[in-house]
């Protein structure tokens, strides 16, 4: 497999409206061709992005994966040469799982993962994944998670997508706010940049995360909003950020170097030593 070190990232920040798997599909569809246009050749959408995060028709209308919503998105992949990551409402018998697939160039499903570190609110309708991986691509292994598994006190699941190669995480979102919040403010603060930035310079990788925006109908979060402001960071910090408002919905093209292979197994607790991480 050719390697490259350099990769354009469509960040698309996509309206996604609760219970509305069609129209959702349908704009998401929309971003990708966008995307492809731009020369994109990864892109990553928003986590749920067929029904919405805890919108009530999740325990009704989630659909298999592989299956007809997965379909679209590897039929996508295939049509434009480039690698999808997003996020479906997934199926599996009785269980209904948040998850997320990493599709390569050629339309096949290279990982699907399933979200560990589901909100409370979230568990009356998403069962808890039980697993991570990371895919090798030409432009390096890829990690996947989901959203709150970035939240300072989940940690554990980056230095393990760290731990097992990957140079790149993907990270579909539905960040959330009450409704009061305003773009001149910045609810996320430490709560998001800081535990991000300290894995992407621990290891010396890139976190790109995309999240929904519009306002929620149904479920827990009804009357909250998802204000965007989708960003990519890597150890020196923030270098791409997408809008912060509700109706800010767009395409963010991120210019990306991919940082080299770092240490393995071992090597990483000697220099994560090094680094002042284990005393």
């Amino acid at each position: 497999m050719q390697h490259t070190n350099s990769v354009r990232i469509g960040m698309c920040q996509l309206l996604v409206e609760g219970g509305e798997a069609e129209r959702n599909l349908e704009r998401a569809a929309a971003m990708v061709r966008k995307a492809a246009q731009e020369g994109c050749e990864i892109v990553l959408l928003p986590e749920t992005l067929d029904l919405g995060w805890t919108h009530p028709t999740a325990k009704s209308e989630a659909a298999p994966i592989p299956g007809a919503r997965s379909d679209l998105f590897c039929d996508l992949a295939r049509e434009h040469g480039i690698y999808i990551c997003c996020g479906l409402t997934e199926q599996d018998g009785a269980d209904v799982y948040n998850s997320a697939i990493l599709v390569n160039d050629r339309g096949e499903i290279l990982l699907r993962y399933r979200k560990i570190n589901e909100l409370t609110v979230g568990h009356e309708f998403y069962s808890i994944g039980r697993s991570l991986s990371v895919a090798k691509t030409r432009f390096g292994l890829i990690g996947v998670n989901i959203c709150s598994d970035n939240y300072c006190d989940a940690t554990e699941i980056g230095h393990v997508l760290a731990r097992m190669g990957a140079q790149l995480i993907l990270s579909p979102s539905a960040w959330t706010v009450d409704y009061s919040y305003t773009e001149q403010l910045n609810p996320y603060g430490e709560k998001w940049f800081a535990p991000m930035h300290k894995l992407a310079s621990l290891y010396d990788i890139a976190i790109v995360m995309t999240t929904s925006v519009g306002v929620i109908v149904g479920g827990p979060y009804e009357g909250k909003k998802m204000v965007g402001c989708s960003f990519a960071v890597n150890r020196d910090g923030i270098f791409k950020q997408a809008c912060y408002n509700e109706f800010a919905s767009e395409l963010v093209p991120v210019d990306l170097t991919i940082p080299p292979p770092h240490e393995k197994g071992t090597a990483i607790a000697d220099m994560l030593r090094r680094k002042g991480y284990y005393q």
